[in-house]
């Protein structure tokens, strides 16, 4: 089971926090692909904000002195009469986000679902820290933006 909630913490974010909605839906259809498990109860808040609070937080939990486009952090409670759960903070800063897709010349809300899944992929355990994990989580990565019809992201024009 996978519970979500969205949090606007920036006024980047509301004029399209509908069409997130809508996008993270369609991206969840694919559960099985992101190996998220039906023994977890996921409890996934997307927290759409800007870049101060990212960079400050990038800063405080990763020790990197910068903005990025997306943090995940993810807690596991196990409890012994109870199903195993996973509380999912995914941060995204729209202004990096707009920057790099526009950098990259792709469209914001497909450079968003690409970040979104690879957010999901951590959350259940996908990493990139090794040149091996970062090719298995790339591959999945361009097969669910193939099944959603976006191009390979890491073909950048």
């Amino acid at each position: 089971m996978i519970n979500l909630s969205f949090l606007c913490k920036s006024n980047h974010w509301p004029a399209r926090l509908r069409k997130v909605v809508i996008l993270v839906k369609k991206i969840l259809y694919f559960e099985n692909d992101l190996k998220f498990s039906n023994k977890i109860i996921y409890n996934c808040n997307i927290i759409l904000t800007n870049d101060k609070l990212v960079k400050k937080m990038n800063l405080k939990y990763c020790n990197k002195k910068k903005s990025t486009d997306v943090l995940t952090f993810v807690s596991e409670i196990n409890l012994k009469k109870f199903k195993k759960q996973k509380v999912c903070d995914i941060f995204l800063s729209a202004e990096i986000i707009k920057k790099d897709a526009e950098r990259n010349n792709v469209n914001f809300y497909n450079h968003l679902t690409h970040l979104l899944i690879h957010s999901f992929l951590h959350i259940n355990g996908f990493d990139h820290k090794k040149l091996s994990d970062f090719n298995i989580m790339k591959k999945k990565e361009i097969s669910i933006l193939n099944k959603l019809q976006i191009s390979n992201p890491y073909l950048v024009n």
